[in-house]
């Protein structure tokens, strides 16, 4: 597989840049906490990919947990220090819709996807990678055409082998793999 410009990196946010709250939500800037590497991994990416998309369900906001306003603050923070860093996140959307209402927006659905097609006609979902930590993140990307790679550090269930291309410890190693395919 070779990445160029021409490609598009769809990232998952909770459990891919930052550490999930198992049982809850990240629901301001004082919970976020970036993933160790995040950093350096994304820079890394940035010079690889043509854009880098951040697609994420934050249905807290439809339980109204948290405000747009707070998840707005989130993703801000986010690209400033990516930016900081050397890196670039170009886009970051979001689902503030609750499971229970199938929202076309929400994950597995594409309505995210679409959303970026939108803002970027340049994206071809066939020159695309979906990485998350979650099945629906993996339905996301095969449902809109992508290569789909799946952080995780556990042995992968048979079942959830039709979804995943690839599978990664962490975005790290992920990015390393994107610079040196052959290896």
């Amino acid at each position: 597989m070779k990445i160029d410009k021409s490609w598009t990196l769809f990232l998952d946010r909770d459990g891919v840049i930052n550490r999930k709250i198992d049982g809850d939500y990240v629901r301001n800037l004082n919970q976020f906490e970036w993933l160790p590497g995040i950093h350096d991994s994304i820079r890394q990416l940035s010079l690889v990919f043509g854009k880098i998309i951040i697609v994420t369900n934050q249905q807290g906001v439809g339980k109204g947990l948290m405000t747009h306003e707070e998840v707005n603050t989130i993703h801000e923070h986010i690209k400033n220090l990516v930016a900081e860093k050397g890196g670039k996140i170009d886009a970051i959307y979001y689902a503030p819709e609750l499971k229970s209402e199938n929202s076309d927006l929400r994950k597995p659905n594409i309505g995210m996807a679409h959303l970026a097609k939108n803002d970027f006609p340049g994206i071809d979902f066939l020159k695309s990678i979906m990485v998350g930590d979650t099945m629906s993140d993996m339905q996301f990307g095969k449902k809109a055409g992508m290569i789909t790679v799946f952080i995780t550090n556990v042995k992968l269930p048979p079942e959830s082998l039709n979804l995943i291309d690839l599978h990664f410890e962490d975005v790290a190693a992920f990015a390393v793999y994107i610079q040196n395919p052959g290896s």
